[in-house]
């Protein structure tokens, strides 16, 4: 990896951290490249249970460098942060406008500096926001909010993004990055790895689906992740009155059924 970009892999915490300070990490198609391979790495490795996406500050990711016009920059990193099989939390330390606020929104969860700038403005330089924003943003504040973003092409601070239900958290910006790998580590050393992956899944895939759909792949899931190791060892632990020690492993205990067969329960790969 360059420098770019870099990657810390930490007691079960990936950190990627946006590394052009003197761009404001401007994406770069190295930099999108770069992002990609490690989200792809995340998403494989059972040893990561949690991942958080960072800019070196002040900024997080002032959008897309076009000083030099090498390359299309686009906000489309795949696999998608959503995509991946553990939770990711942005730890948006700074300003995020275009393609910086689109991948945090790609992100679980957001944790926003309180005084920085977002925005997506895309439309006022001649082009549409991309980056699953179209997708992402409604789910989170609404269309109506959405339509007021995206339409204009306006900006807003971290208090707007909290009332708007866009931040998870609103916070000075020296304490985005600590509050972000806090809530990384109790994921990674409380909750059971299999059930988090598919429950985030879950919800990132339930909205174009009926509740009965949702009913029974919940019922399903929780009959896959009872034969799972996590689910004797949660057997275990209650039994025995201690806490639970987790290693199931999600790349190969991920549920796998034909969807063709079974059209009412659609695949989850």
């Amino acid at each position: 990896m360059s420098s770019e970009l870099l990657v810390d892999v930490s007691a079960g915490i990936a950190v990627l951290t946006l590394n052009r300070p003197a761009q404001q990490n401007a994406v770069t198609p190295a930099m999108a490249a770069e992002l990609s391979a490690a989200l792809q790495r995340c998403d494989v490795e059972d040893a990561i249970r949690a991942v958080v996406i960072t800019g070196t500050g002040p900024a997080f990711c002032a959008g897309a460098d076009l000083s030099n016009r090498v390359g299309d920059v686009s906000a489309t990193i795949e696999p998608a942060p959503w995509r991946v099989r553990k939770p990711v939390i942005a730890a948006v330390n700074g300003h995020a406008v275009g393609i910086g606020l689109a991948l945090a929104l790609q992100c679980d969860l957001r944790y926003m500096a309180q005084d920085a700038v977002y925005g997506l403005n895309q439309v006022r330089r001649g082009v549409l926001a991309d980056g699953y924003a179209h997708w992402t943003l409604p789910r989170l504040v609404g269309m109506a909010n959405a339509a007021d973003i995206m339409l204009t092409g306006r900006t807003f601070d971290g208090d707007e993004a909290k009332a708007m239900g866009l931040a998870n958290g609103c916070l000075p910006a020296g304490e985005v990055l600590p509050t972000a790998l806090a809530i990384a580590h109790d994921i990674a050393n409380g909750a059971a790895p299999l059930p988090v992956a598919l429950s985030k899944r879950l919800l990132w895939e339930s909205l174009g689906m009926s509740p009965a759909m949702v009913g029974q792949l919940e019922t399903d899931l929780n009959e896959h992740v009872g034969k799972s190791i996590d689910g004797g060892e949660a057997m275990a632990a209650f039994r025995d009155r201690r806490q639970p020690n987790w290693t199931g492993s999600i790349s190969e205990e991920w549920p796998t059924w034909d969807s063709n067969v079974d059209e009412q329960r659609p695949s989850l790969d």
